[in-house]
Formats: structure tokens, C-alpha cells, sequence
């Protein structure tokens, strides 16, 4: 390819933002994340980066890597852009290359395909009048220039954590992107998780192989809890040559991802790492939903229907579905709305009680003599609080440090059960549907499909352009590359006092199971501004509160 000297024909940014073609950020720019200890001791490095023969880190498995300052730029009327690292920030003249998307006949009828530099998503969209501009995201897509010849890319992509619908697919995109758009050929996958970097566990992916895996569950390249040796597999990205490292995961994935980024830099390697945000739970904070999640919600239909069927075909019927949420309701709430068979409906955000006026059992009496059948849709992390300490197992974790939790399901059938036979008032027929397993092992639906490919892509298109140290995710209904810390710092939640939840008592006509008390604090708390349109269901960072 021929080389595009760093005076290239882009437009100057409109605002004040880091070029990353530069070495050195603009004027009178607040970039918090540059600084000139970091240009000065990349620049010392930068001449063996090319030949990737970089003495290897003496740094134990066990301690971490510095983490990064915080990549923020400023402009004017409140504008905040939380941008993302670029392989110049630590490596400085870089060269670049034509993005040969210009030369694909399949985007030569698309109007300004490219990306602006400028192009900016933010994060809150129901703003008044006099509101700041607030926090914005860089824009998903590809750039006029990458950093990147198509014959020395060699990437490798990981699926790490629990399944997911939608993985392959994921994978199938990845791989399809980088040989379609890029003309990429050497593509590894990592069998097993982290681990399978260091157990040199690797399979070759060209698009023949990956053509059909979308319409398999889980993912061909295995998956696995923990084992990640930040040291170990830096070490073998650095042997292997790799200079595109795709990981898809969760919370915790994510966090191991943004690991192996600060190591990549601290070494210097021009190694771009990206993310793919991974949870049926929909509990990552800042983006729209995770990719899975609607599959999730479709297939948990299934379970609840059967459930249906099962309680108006016995007297007293009471059929009983536990569906994923660790800590957090999304699926069950979701699947609540849309079924609209539910009588019930228990979330870990949303604390209930079991005896007394106003509690579980009360509103069950209640409904079974008004309709002779109920449906309870419990999330499996709800009313762990009510629980023994003994059947808790608050001490126990797996491989990805996740606490384990009893069986919330078993627990809350039997305390049913309990409560009836000793009340001598009626009996029931209680059937307990867990569909846990089947939902998560399913291949994603023609939804979720769509999303796939557009992270897939909008990752590719990233790593390209020269960002590393990201993730892509929807935000607004917009791709965007959102640092690793947003994503990692907590866990998105279903507000109880947002307008979603209220919808959902609605339907079910459930009372809130919430005393008085616990009301009246839960309406004092700030509240959240909101992720979506219509202002749904996520906690976000008080940073996007200040006025």
C-alpha cells in the first residue's frame, strides 16, 4: 500500500481533539490523558517495534501494569469526549496507510462511508435547553487512513466466560470483516479462553470455516473462567507476531482485556487490543443492550408459556420460572413485559419479603383466589437476603471470582409449599420450570444477528484505524468505541423507580413489595439520568449528573 504522510487531506477537528496523527495534541486542550514522559520514553522504543523483538517483560504473572490515566478532551459549552487510546499515543510516527475500502466495489456507491474524525455520540440525549453538552463517545467506523497493511495484520480472536447467543456469530463477523474488507488472511482463534494463549491451543479462521457457525450455539472456540496470566499471554501475542487481539467477555473479560492493553503499552508492542462487550444479563453499564440479550428474552417466552399452560391446567396452579439475572432483572423484567402472562415478577434490584401484610405469600393468596392460576417469574440472584446463611455459600466463588448462589428457585417453591400445606387453606399445584442452560446455548436471532455483525465490524474497523485499549458498543442507538474503565467500573441495573419497572407493576399487578420506609428513601436518592430515549432501566455515572 502506499504510504500517507501525516499532513494527509483531513479536515482539522471542529473542536479541540487529540489528532492522533500527531505526536503532540493541539493548543489550549485539556487532554488529561497525554503527557510528555510517555511521548519521550515510547520514542526510545519505537525503533524495535517494527521487528517485534522486544526484550521480554521480567514483570511476575501477578503484578499488574500501571493503569492509564483517563483519555479526556474538552471543548466548548460543557463538551466532554472520553476517547480512547491509539497505538500513537505511546508510539509516535507511525505510518499510515490508504483504507482499502475505497478500492471495495461493494462500498463504491456509499455517500461518505468514512468517518469523521469529528464524529462524536453522547452519552445523554434527553438534555434541556440550558444543559451542558456533556459526555460523548468517538464514533464507530471506519477512517479515511489505517494503520495497518492487510499483509501484516495477524489477529487472533478469544471467547472467554460463560455462553452466550450470539458468539459465533461475533466470531463469523470478525473474521468475515478482516478478509472481506481488509483483505486479511492470518486470523488465529484461541481455544479455551485466556488460558489458551499460553496453552498454545489455536486454530486457523479464514471465512470457509467460520461460513456456518452462526447457526450453532455456543462458541467453536471453546470457552473457560479465569486463567488469565497477564504476563504469559502478553508473551505469546509477542512470540506468535499477533497485532490484532479480539476478546469477547464480560465484565470480567473486559477487565483482563484492559489488563493486557496497559501491558501491550507498557512493552510497546504496536499490538491494537479490542473488546466485544458479552452478557445475557444486559448489565454492562453505558451501552443499549448487550449482544444475546433480545435471544434471551425470546427464548425465555418459551419457559414462561409452558409455565402458563401448566398452572391454568391444574386448580390452584402455580408455575414458577427462574431465568438468568445475577444482579441484575433485565431478562426477567423484559420477559415479563413482553409475555404478559406473568402474575409476578422478582428481581434482585427490587427486595421483597415473604410474611405479613403486603408480602409474597399475601398477594399469592390473593391472586389464586381471583383467577385460580398463577405465574412467578423470579431472576436467579432475587431475595438472597431472605435466605439462610447457610445456603448462601457467600464464600464460595468460581473461576471468574463470581460468588456462587443457591438455587433461589428450589428455595423459594419450597417456602411456597411450606406456607400453604401449614395453612391447611387451600393446595396447590406447583410446577418449577429452570431454563437457564437452554437459554444461553441457543444461536442468536435475526436481531441479534444484525447487532453482531456491527460489532464485529465497528471492532475490525477500530483496530485498523489505530485505537486499541476499547470496547464497541451501541450508545443512543450509535456504534461507538467506549474506554475499557466505563464498562468495567460497575454493573447496570434495573431502576425500580424508573418508569420501566412502574410499567411492569402495571402489567402484573403486583404490589412493589417495598415497606414504606425503604419507598421513601429509594425516592430520595438522585436520580439517574438516563441511557436510553425514553430514560429506562440504568444506573449512569454521576459524572453525567453534574450540571
Amino acid at each position: 500500500m502506499e504510504t500517507i504522510s501525516s499532513s494527509s487531506s483531513i479536515s482539522a477537528p471542529k473542536f479541540r481533539c487529540f489528532d492522533p496523527s500527531n505526536s503532540t495534541p493541539p493548543p489550549n486542550t485539556r487532554n488529561h490523558f497525554f503527557n510528555s514522559s510517555s511521548s519521550s520514553s515510547s520514542s526510545s522504543s519505537s525503533s524495535s517495534i517494527s521487528s517485534n523483538s522486544q526484550i521480554k517483560s521480567s514483570r511476575s504473572s501477578s503484578e499488574l501494569p500501571t493503569m492509564s490515566q483517563p483519555k479526556i478532551v474538552t471543548g466548548e459549552f460543557g463538551y466532554v469526549l472520553e476517547d480512547v487510546p491509539h497505538l500513537t499515543d505511546y508510539i509516535p510516527d507511525l505510518p499510515t496507510y490508504p483504507n482499502p475500502l475505497q478500492d471495495n466495489p461493494a462500498y463504491s456507491v456509499v455517500k461518505q462511508y468514512f468517518v469523521d474524525m469529528d464524529d462524536t455520540v453522547p452519552q445523554k440525549i434527553v438534555v434541556h435547553k440550558t444543559s451542558p453538552r456533556g459526555i460523548h463517545f468517538r464514533r464507530a467506523g471506519p477512517r479515511q487512513k489505517v494503520y495497518f497493511e492487510s499483509d501484516e495484520v495477524h489477529a487472533c480472536i478469544v471467547t472467554c466466560g460463560g455462553l452466550c447467543p450470539g458468539l459465533n456469530t461475533v466470531i463469523r463477523e470478525i473474521v468475515c470483516g478482516l478478509n472481506y474488507m481488509y483483505g486479511v488472511n492470518r486470523i488465529l482463534g484461541i481455544e479455551g479462553g485466556y488460558k489458551g494463549f499460553y496453552a498454545r491451543n489455536t486454530i486457523s479462521l479464514t471465512p470457509k470455516v467460520v461460513n456456518d457457525i452462526h447457526k450453532r450455539g455456543g462458541t467453536i472456540l471453546g470457552t473457560s473462567r479465569g486463567g488469565h496470566d497477564t504476563s504469559k499471554i502478553v508473551d505469546s501475542i509477542q512470540d506468535r507476531g499477533i497485532n490484532q487481539v479480539y476478546i469477547i467477555g464480560g465484565d470480567g473479560t473486559q477487565k483482563g482485556a484492559s489488563v493486557i492493553y496497559e501491558e501491550v503499552k507498557r512493552r510497546g508492542l504496536k499490538v491494537a487490543v479490542a473488546g466485544i462487550p458479552k452478557t445475557i444479563d444486559n448489565d454492562i453499564p453505558v451501552i443499549d443492550r448487550s449482544f444475546g440479550f433480545d435471544t434471551a428474552v425470546e427464548e425465555a417466552q418459551r419457559a414462561i408459556n409452558a409455565a402458563h399452560v401448566e398452572a391454568e391446567s391444574v386448580e390452584n396452579g402455580i408455575g414458577l420460572v427462574k431465568l438468568m439475572g445475577r444482579y441484575s432483572g433485565f431478562i426477567a423484567m423484559y420477559a415479563t413485559l413482553a409475555s404478559r402472562d406473568v402474575d409476578c415478577c422478582l428481581i434482585p434490584e427490587s427486595p421483597f419479603y415473604l410474611e405479613g401484610p403486603g408480602g409474597l405469600f399475601e398477594y399469592l393468596e390473593k391472586r389464586l383466589k381471583e383467577n385460580g392460576h398463577m405465574v412467578i417469574v423470579i431472576a436467579e440472584g432475587a431475595g438472597l437476603e431472605l435466605l439462610s446463611q447457610s445456603m448462601r455459600n457467600m464464600d464460595q466463588k468460581d473461576a471468574s471470582g463470581n460468588k456462587l448462589l443457591p438455587d433461589v428457585g428450589l428455595w423459594i417453591s419450597q417456602r411456597i409449599k411450606d406456607h400453604f400445606s401449614s395453612r391447611n387453606k387451600m393446595s396447590i399445584n406447583l410446577k418449577y420450570i429452570d431454563p437457564t442452560y437452554m437459554i444461553r446455548a441457543i444461536p442468536s436471532n435475526a436481531s441479534d444477528n444484525v447487532y453482531c455483525t456491527l460489532l464485529a465490524q465497528s471492532a475490525v474497523h477500530g483496530a485498523m484505524a489505530g485505537y486499541t485499549g476499547f470496547t464497541v458498543g451501541l450508545v443512543n442507538g450509535r456504534h461507538t468505541y467506549i474506554p475499557f474503565n466505563r464498562v468495567t467500573e460497575r454493573q447496570n441495573k434495573v431502576v425500580i423507580t424508573d418508569r420501566m419497572w412502574a410499567r411492569l407493576l402495571s402489567s402484573t399487578t403486583q404490589p412493589s413489595f417495598v415497606r414504606p420506609k425503604e419507598l421513601i428513601s429509594k425516592k430520595q436518592e438522585p436520580e439517574p439520568p438516563t441511557q436510553l430515549l425514553d430514560g429506562e432501566n440504568s444506573h449512569n455515572d454521576s459524572d453525567t449528573q453534574k450540571k
